[in-house]
C-alpha cells in the first residue's frame, strides 16, 4: 500500500497538481507514483465549495472524507497489487446473447445456444441492495435460468451507476461475492465504474482501480472472472495494457453498451480499441459487451480477429416486439418471441465466423 506520512495517499485538494502525490511532475518529497499527467480541463466540478461531501457522488481530493475513500480502495491508485488469474471456460461462443433471466428455457428450446448472459440488475436488486430471492435459494445459475448444466452462464456485472455503486458498498457487508460464487456462473464480467469526461481526474483514477479491485475479489473467490477496462487518456490505456501484460488475465472486457452515438464511438471507443489491439498481448481474449451494430462488429473483428467475443441483449429486446436482426437492419416480422430470438442470435453469430474462442485466442 502506498502511503504518505503514515496515511493513505490521497489526490490533492482543489486539484492542486503540485501537491498531488500521483502527479507525474510532483516534487520528490511529495511524489508517490507518477501516474497522472494533471487535472481534467473539462471537469465540471472544479472549484466546488460544497461541504456536503458525503452525499456527493463524485470523488475528488477536496472531499472531507477522501482519506476514507482511499482506505476503501487500498490506499493507492496503482494496479500492481491486483491480479485476476482465473481461467476462462474451455470454449466461449464468439457470440453470447444477454437475456433478462425469464423464460430462458423457452428461448433455448428453439435455438439451443451454448451460452447465455444475464445482467447484474436481474440478480442484484437496486432497491434492497441484495440478491433477489430467486437468486438466493441455493440453486445454481443454470438451474435458475432452467437451461442444461452444460450451458455456460455468464453474469454481466454492468449496470447504471447507482446499481454498481450500491453493489460496491454492499459487497462485503452482505458477503455478496461469496454468494454469487455459490451460484456457479461459468463466467463473471466484473462490474465497471464509470469515467465521464466532465469528472475530476481523481474520480477517473479511483474508478479504474475499483473496477480491477472488483474483478480481483471475484477471482479470489474462485469465480472465473474477466476484468473490465475503462479509460479516459492514453496514459490510462498504457497503464491498463502494462497491467495486462504483467498479470496475464485470461481475457479483458470493455463495456460499450452506452456508446450509442457515432461521435462517442469515433472519439472514445474506436481509438481506444484500436490502441489496445496493437498493444495488449496478441492471445488475450477480448469481450465487448453491448456491441450490436453490424458495421461496429465488423470493425471490432478486424481489430481482434478470432479472439473476439461479443455479448449483446439486442436479440432478446427485438424478440419482445416480434422483430429480428437482419443484414438490412431491424425487421418487424411479428414472429413468436422464441423464433425471433433464435433468428437474431444466429444472424449475430454469423458475423463472427470463428464460432468459438479458446483461452489463447485460437478458434
Amino acid at each position: 500500500m502506498s502511503t504518505f506520512l503514515g496515511m493513505p495517499s490521497a489526490p490533492a485538494a482543489r486539484c492542486d497538481c503540485g501537491r498531488c502525490p500521483w502527479f507525474v511532475g510532483a516534487e520528490p518529497a511529495v511524489a508517490i507514483a507518477p501516474l497522472c499527467s494533471g487535472c481534467n480541463s473539462d471537469c465540471a466540478y472544479c472549484g466546488c465549495a460544497r461541504s456536503s461531501c458525503t452525499s456527493c457522488p463524485i470523488r475528488c481530493g477536496s472531499r472531507t472524507d477522501i482519506d476514507a475513500w482511499m482506505r476503501d480502495v487500498g490506499g493507492t491508485l496503482e494496479f500492481d497489487d491486483l491480479t485476476v488469474g482465473t481461467p476462462l471456460p474451455s470454449a466461449l461462443p464468439a457470440f453470447i446473447p444477454q437475456v433478462d433471466g425469464s423464460s430462458v428455457a423457452e428461448l433455448d428450446a428453439v435455438v439451443r445456444w451454448p451460452a447465455y448472459a444475464v445482467g447484474l440488475r436481474r440478480v442484484f436488486s437496486p432497491r434492497t441492495h441484495t440478491l433477489y430471492p430467486r437468486w438466493s435459494n441455493g440453486r445454481t445459475a443454470a438451474e435458475i435460468l432452467e437451461v442444461p448444466d452444460t450451458t455456460l452462464t455468464v453474469l454481466s456485472g454492468y449496470g447504471e451507476d447507482p446499481l454498481v455503486e450500491a453493489f460496491w458498498t454492499a459487497r462485503h457487508r452482505d458477503d455478496l461475492i461469496t454468494r454469487i460464487a455459490a451460484l456457479r456462473f461459468g463466467l463473471v464480467l466484473a462490474p465497471n465504474y464509470s469515467i465521464y469526461g466532465n469528472w475530476p481526474r481523481a474520480e477517473h483514477l479511483i474508478n479504474m482501480r475499483r473496477s480491477l479491485i472488483a474483478a480481483a475479489e471475484f477471482a479470489a473467490a474462485g469465480v472465473p472472472t474477466v476484468p473490465n477496462l475503462y479509460w479516459y487518456r492514453l496514459e490510462d490505456l498504457r497503464r491498463l495494457a502494462d497491467w495486462a501484460i504483467e498479470t496475464e488475465p485470461a481475457a479483458v472486457a470493455i463495456n460499450v453498451q452506452t456508446v450509442r452515438e457515432n461521435a462517442n464511438w469515433q472519439t472514445w471507443a474506436l481509438p481506444g480499441l484500436s490502441w489496445l489491439a496493437e498493444n495488449i498481448p496478441p492471445d488475450l481474449v477480448v469481450i465487448l459487451n453491448g456491441l450490436s451494430r453490424r458495421d461496429r462488429i465488423e470493425t471490432a473483428l478486424g481489430l481482434f480477429g478470432d479472439r473476439l467475443v461479443v455479448i449483446s441483449q439486442n436479440p432478446a429486446q427485438y424478440a419482445l416486439h416480434g422483430a429480428v436482426m437482419t443484414p438490412e437492419g431491424r425487421q418487424d416480422v411479428h414472429a413468436r418471441i422464441p423464433d425471433a430470438f433464435a433468428r437474431s442470435v444466429r444472424f449475430m453469430a454469423s458475423l463472427l465466423p470463428h464460432g468459438t474462442v479458446t483461452a489463447g485466442g485460437g478458434a
